[in-house]
């Protein structure tokens, strides 16, 4: 109860020609005591980014998606596939 500290983390599994990349986007927090904001959904309300001090479900969809592991974990594939030249 007195560690509120959480992370929320996506895993993208692509497959290109047989072999297999995954990229990964982390985003770290905390677990709020009570409930706050009505953007979002899921465990929006109660996760707190470090470095902010409203949950993702105060902070709105343009900045979660700029915070967020899904978004790190798609821009991080985004960059690999660049690389290769291929476009998505």
């Amino acid at each position: 109860k007195d560690d509120r500290s959480a992370r929320f983390r996506a895993v993208i599994a692509l497959l290109i020609q047989g072999k297999e990349y995954l990229f990964e986007g982390i985003i770290n927090g905390t677990i709020a005591k009570e409930k706050s904001g009505n953007k979002g959904f899921g465990y929006d309300p109660i996760f707190i980014p470090s470095g902010y001090d409203q949950s993702f479900a105060e902070l709105g969809n343009e900045i979660k998606s700029k915070l967020s592991h899904r978004a790190k974990a798609i821009k991080t594939m985004k960059n690999h596939l660049d690389r290769l030249d291929i476009k998505i």
